[in-house]
């Protein structure tokens, strides 16, 4: 048995994480894949083949490079139970206020909010594949994050055209008030996943990752928060229109790390 370590200069988040996976984690070769998501570093226990682990992480670009190779006795026994209640907790959580931020950033005309709610999908879309990683074949993985590539992509790119709509029209402020209350439950939301991630003690891959991820769309929802404050404090509808822009970039970034598979 090899352990590998790779340095991934670009994996920051777990979409690089569920593109690696894909990429390798199906080789008969390969027993186990240990990530480190903040010290982008990347443990492969694996048979042999290492040539073609390496040919296959290059084809991401990701800024992959062979740190050591070792040989080890085998790879670590990981209980999956906690994680896989913790992952559908935080999944069930982040698909919920997908549904309430699109519905009240509709009403409330906040491209803000309509924005956030793409990335609470794209969330729950992530924490979807980690569950699926039991038990299901690498094609029907890679079939499921195609099609939410595709449709993030669509729906981020409708969401940015709209976004540079309102910025040349004449559109009505929208609803700071809503804007605020919404933006702060989702904080809180966040904050919730984040110490059910944290109370599990987990090293788990997915554990560890879907805490940076879920770190950052706390400051997504601040960036929201301050946006509606500073609609009340300008009166201008720019604000909005400018954290909506940034959260729709990110939501389409990560739809096409995923299909570049």
């Amino acid at each position: 048995m090899q352990k590998s370590t790779f340095r991934i200069e670009k994996m920051d988040c777990p979409s690089e994480e569920q593109l690696i996976r894909m990429k390798i984690g199906n080789f008969p070769s390969v027993h186990q894949l240990v990530f480190d998501i903040s010290g982008r570093k990347l443990e492969v226990f694996h048979s042999g083949e290492l040539d073609l682990i390496r040919s296959e992480l290059d084809k991401l670009s990701l800024q992959s490079a062979l740190i050591k190779s070792e040989e080890v006795s085998g790879p670590f026994s990981i209980t999956k139970e906690t994680e896989k209640r913790v992952l559908w907790a935080v999944l069930l959580i982040n698909f919920s206020f997908f549904l309430i931020e699109m519905a009240t950033g509709i009403i409330s005309k906040s491209m803000g909010l309509v924005a956030d709610s793409l990335d609470m999908l794209a969330d729950a879309v992530v924490y979807g594949l980690a569950l699926m990683a039991v038990g299901r074949s690498m094609s029907t993985k890679k079939a499921v994050a195609k099609v939410a590539g595709i449709a993030q992509i669509i729906l981020s790119l409708i969401g940015f055209t709209e976004v540079i709509r309102r910025f040349f029209g004449f559109e009505a402020l929208p609803d700071f008030k809503m804007m605020i209350i919404v933006s702060f439950f989702a904080l809180i939301a966040n904050a919730l996943c984040l110490y059910l991630l944290q109370k599990s003690n987990s090293t788990e891959a997915h554990i560890k990752a879907s805490m940076i991820f879920t770190s950052n769309d706390i400051i997504i929802n601040t960036g929201v928060i301050c946006a509606g404050l500073a609609v009340l404090w300008s009166g201008s509808v720019i604000p909005d229109l400018i954290i909506g822009g940034i959260v729709f970039l990110i939501v389409l970034n990560g739809a096409i790390r995923i299909l570049k598979l």
